[in-house]
């Protein structure tokens, strides 16, 4: 049997990629090495972890929150192994929904480990060792990502003591001491699922600042609120060595900056160093398909590899390694191949960090722009000034904004705040169609929103803000 487009890996990039292909009329397949569809994000990453941030700030709102508010429910009990079960309910709901998806737009799927043979070729290789080759006319990889580990430190996972991702949102009790290395999301996001349920958390950093790439200012603030949380952390520095001690684990780290050598013993640690592209096994060299200097299936502005009719999405190749990246790449990839104009601009991606509160970004830090040698003008209000958030207790936070000194266009806008990751949107549909600070700060915002604070910062930015 022969396909217009057979795609390898069913993550959000790949299945999406497929929906796509098989409504523009093209006959899809799809390759998925796991039992169950989703890839990463809705089996073991962005889903589950949502699932278990939410519930634990119901857990901490219910001790800490609800009193205020006139709610007097006593002291909360956690049942975990109720949390974990909702976890994976949302998770079964997820990837059954994108089985009824691809039968749905009559997509076949075939379950196996999916290898490259040549431009036109693939292969999938069951579980009992059967190999069928498929043809189709063309090839999308969309493996994503997996665990990077510690460079230069042999981390030996066993998902329970010393553990992952993976084996963070399966923890069988609360430890009573974590220890993330690693303070990007990931690591911040989980470990505050257990800081909030009890543990003792403590982050170790190779750079002075968490979650890296975001803007300074949001960087330091952000870290200030975790630390009120009873989050500690320790910045620039090397983490030489995790093992097991005794029951739990043990971190040793030295100051980047030169020091002696320090050891923290924890009941479990979380290594959350990044993650690398998937391409194990996918036969890349011997199709001819090049990789980058980092491993990254190197593409062209039309995600097509080296080889023709084979093209390569998310994780796997250059870019931020987002789910909703990965998306539109998939849905572009489709469009091209159904003879339209694919697009993405990644000028607009926005990144979203789901602790409690929020931190949502889009575009340019005032960093990027000061070494871009962009003038620019800043505009900023506070949470603590929102009618909205003082009713609901939550004033942590604010709204900057960034946009070119001569023209206004908006270059950047960074949150930190309750719903953070909802309100950024408007601020990236305003960046997708090039609109200015003054464009925002004249849009009617409903009152009384959290939303406001957004156009509050708009008016910062080219004129003065009305409630501050």
């Amino acid at each position: 049997m022969s396909y217009d487009v057979v795609i390898i890996g069913t993550g959000p990039g790949g299945y999406v990629c497929a929906i796509k292909a098989a409504q523009l009329g093209l006959k899809t397949a799809v390759i998925e090495k796991r039992d169950t569809f989703g890839g990463t994000c809705l089996n073991i990453g962005c889903i589950p972890s949502k699932a278990l941030l939410h519930a634990s700030e119901v857990f901490h709102e219910a001790g800490h929150t609800h009193a205020k508010l006139g709610v007097e429910v006593g002291t909360p009990k956690l049942n975990l192994k109720a949390m974990l079960a909702h976890k994976d309910a949302t998770v079964e709901s997820n990837v059954s929904g994108v089985a009824f998806l691809f039968k749905k737009n009559k997509i076949d799927t075939f379950k196996g480990t999916g290898k490259v043979v040549a431009a036109g070729k693939v292969s999938v290789t069951g579980d009992d060792g059967k190999v069928q080759e498929i043809e189709t006319k063309n090839i999308v990889i969309a493996t994503g990502s997996d665990v990077a580990g510690i460079p230069g430190v042999d981390v030996k996972f066993d998902e329970k003591v010393i553990v992952s991702s993976t084996g963070a949102l399966d923890f069988d009790k609360v430890p009573d001491n974590l220890v993330v290395v690693g303070g990007g999301v990931i690591g911040l996001e989980l470990g505050s699922v257990w800081a909030r349920l009890g543990a003792e958390v403590t982050v170790v950093e190779y750079l002075d600042k968490i979650l890296g790439p975001m803007d300074g200012e949001v960087s330091r603030q952000f870290q200030r609120m975790l630390e009120k949380q009873g989050i500690a952390f320790k910045l620039g520095a090397k983490v030489t060595g995790v093992e097991k001690s005794g029951k739990g684990a043990k971190v040793t780290f030295e100051p980047v900056k030169g020091g002696d050598a320090q050891t923290i013993e924890a009941d479990a640690v979380l290594v959350s160093t990044g993650r690398r592209p998937y391409t194990d096994g996918l036969g890349l060299k011997e199709a001819g398909v090049a990789v980058d200097d980092r491993g990254r299936v190197a593409i062209n502005d039309h995600w097509q590899t080296n080889v023709a009719g084979i093209y390569a999405i998310g994780d796997v190749v250059q870019g931020p390694m987002l789910a909703h990246k990965a998306e539109d790449e998939g849905i572009a990839v489709a469009e091209i191949l159904a003879g339209q104009a694919g697009h993405v601009n990644f000028d607009a991606i926005p990144s979203v960090v789901y602790t409690q509160p929020e931190v949502a970004s889009v575009g340019k830090t005032e960093e990027e722009l000061k070494a871009a040698g962009i003038e620019y003008k800043a505009g900023k209000f506070p949470f603590t000034a929102n009618g909205r958030a003082r009713a609901m207790l939550q004033t942590d936070g604010f709204v900057k904004i960034l946009a070119d000194k001569a023209s206004d266009r908006v270059l950047g806008v960074h949150i930190v705040g309750f719903g953070a990751g909802e309100m950024i949107h408007e601020a990236t549909v305003l960046m997708e169609f090039g609109g200015s600070s003054e464009d925002l700060a004249r849009t009617t915002h409903a009152h009384p929103t959290m939303s406001e604070a957004v156009r509050e910062a708009a008016l910062a930015t080219f004129a003065k803000p009305i409630h501050m």
